[in-house]
């Protein structure tokens, strides 16, 4: 039986040729096919694989995750992108990191998904997923979108806002978090809400648990209609009398991680986060303490 693995590329990077080609050369070394995606590729066109390799930032992990969707197919991502919180491996690494996955040698990262249900003013319903974030915001630049917030079927509070954005865990370091959500790790099994500039005096994030429901309704009294994005790729509008519903997907997002690394040190490392005086709880006790403390440069030293 022959053995595949899907590239999906960053096409608009330069350095993407090269480490498609390095990847391609691995993958070949070990007798495994490699199957290139296009810009136009959908899941239904590509043959069975066992192996995912994607090459630029978030984004083409979110169209990998798309084609990917329902295998069972873990994905390794390789950052050709600027910050790539869900990429495992830099470019400098691709040709490792793609042996390593070739051999087995990584876990899998399982990453919560949300369903998305839209319920249209007419009786059709719009279905669709999202791995970050369902993000509902304003149709008309000019206008304000009027919505009403449910939570496990009870109402909780309506506003005029630039949008809502329901997201996981995984996504709170994305769309919700430059609308002032909080970061949440990866292993919180829970649900996000962020209001977006809202009118209210009660419109902060909310954080509830794996089996609740959201609920966004666009009033009809709404002076724009409301626009539905699914991490930032598929797009479905929703008029005034529409209904947006949110839970949690029964379908997750397999990662391939080649390091044990917890999510602070990655959270340090793409934000650049200032840890210069870190010393830890070793060097605590070499000094006498039960904790660690707060100190100089000396010690052990900055986060790795």
């Amino acid at each position: 039986m022959t053995r595949r693995a899907l590239i999906v590329t960053h096409r608009g990077r330069l350095e993407a040729v090269s480490a498609t080609r390095e990847a391609v050369r691995v993958l070949q070394g070990a007798g495994i096919e490699p199957v290139l995606a296009s810009e136009e590729t959908v899941a239904g066109d590509l043959p069975d694989f066992e192996l995912a390799i994607v090459l630029g930032g978030d984004g083409t992990i979110l169209r990998a995750a798309e084609l990917t969707r329902g295998t069972g197919v873990p994905l390794l991502g390789v950052n050709l992108g600027h910050v790539g919180f869900l990429a495992e491996s830099e470019r400098d690494d691709v040709g490792e990191a793609v042996r390593r996955l070739t051999e087995g040698d990584f876990e899998v990262e399982e990453r919560v998904t949300l369903r998305v249900r839209v319920l249209l003013p007419g009786g059709d319903v719009v279905e669709d997923w999202a791995l970050n974030e369902a993000a509902l915001e304003k149709a008309e630049r000019s206008r304000i979108l009027e919505v009403a917030v449910e939570v496990d079927g009870r109402p909780l509070s309506s506003f005029g806002c630039d949008g809502v954005v329901a997201a996981t865990a995984t996504g709170s370091t994305a769309h919700a978090f430059s609308a002032g959500g909080p970061v949440v790790w990866p292993d919180v099994d829970g649900m996000i809400l962020v209001p977006i500039s809202a009118h209210a005096l009660f419109a902060r994030p909310l954080v509830v648990g794996p089996g609740s429901r959201l609920a966004l309704e666009v009033l009809e009294r709404s002076p724009a209609p409301g626009q539905l994005t699914c991490d930032g790729r598929r797009v479905v509008d929703v008029p005034q009398g529409a209904r947006v519903e949110v839970t949690r997907s029964d379908v997750p997002v397999r990662l391939a991680r080649l390091s044990p690394a917890p999510f602070t040190t990655r959270l340090v490392q793409k934000f650049a986060l200032p840890v210069t005086g870190w010393r830890g709880l070793a060097a605590a006790r070499r000094n006498g303490a039960g904790a660690p403390g707060v100190g100089t440069d000396e010690g052990d030293g900055g986060a790795r």
